[in-house]
């Protein structure tokens, strides 16, 4: 039988999602829990990966049981209970043994938070601490033109493989809440650190050293020239994870 989960997680103090020879993981945390309540070595199968120091409101994953789990919410609350408390699963439930966290994923949604005022002792960890001046507008009018299917390869670090740099961007908005500048982004899916590259780029459009045609020549280039600018991992939220039918598909 087949189990399908959302969690949140703090990720301070994760070396990311995935299980590494060294450091502490989300998925080693929450498979070490699924397999003592079940008596049995459990793996679980994320919808992708998040870096160190990313946090998620929500993750999602399946597992697979030999035995039913009767009481869904009981076995949700002794896993909660086991927990660290910087991870929580909020939801379980049965699926169909075809369905899969990762490969049935239609769009993802990630948020970022920039802090451009005064630097946030108790937020430092929560929100990427910039603390400069940043033209706003100029990132915003650059913004749509990362919207819809382009090549990526010059916003990510994944491994060379020409046949799959491709993504599509259904929605990207940037907006201000006082000093924080606020990113977020619809899509497909997105290849490690792409979403940190692509606001790192923005930072430099608002602080004048790129321009529009900049990031339309990062699109477009035939050749891989990966933007070396990164945000920090502390301002990246996955905030869900959608299955299904995109309306805009």
């Amino acid at each position: 039988m087949r189990y399908f989960a959302k969690c949140s997680y703090d990720g301070t103090n994760f070396i990311g999602w995935q299980v590494q020879p060294e450091g502490r993981s989300i998925q080693e945390e929450i498979e070490r829990v699924i397999s003592t309540i079940l008596n049995k070595d459990t793996r679980i199968f994320g919808s992708g990966r998040t870096d160190a120091g990313v946090h998620a409101f929500e993750q999602t994953f399946h597992f697979d049981s030999d035995k039913s789990i009767v009481d869904l919410e009981k076995f949700r609350y002794s896993c909660n209970r086991m927990l660290p408390k910087d991870i929580y699963i909020t939801f379980i439930a049965l699926v169909d043994d075809n369905f899969h966290a990762r490969y049935d994923v239609v769009s993802k949604t990630y948020l970022y938070r920039l802090n451009t005022g005064l630097y946030d002792v108790f937020d430092r960890q929560y929100t990427a601490q910039f603390l400069r001046d940043l033209d706003v507008n100029k990132m915003a009018e650059c913004a749509p033109l990362f919207i819809g299917k382009h090549c990526f390869q010059n916003f990510t670090t994944k491994e060379e493989d020409k046949n799959d740099f491709e993504r599509t961007i259904y929605a990207f908005e940037i907006y201000t809440s006082d000093d924080l500048i606020l990113f977020h982004i619809n899509g497909t899916g997105f290849m490690r650190y792409m979403v940190r590259i692509i606001v790192g780029t923005l930072i430099e459009v608002g602080l004048g050293r790129l321009t529009k045609d900049d990031i339309v020549d990062l699109l477009e280039k035939k050749e891989r020239s990966i933007s070396p600018y990164k945000a920090p991992p502390e301002g990246l939220y996955l905030m869900n994870v959608e299955y299904g039918k995109h309306e805009d598909a």
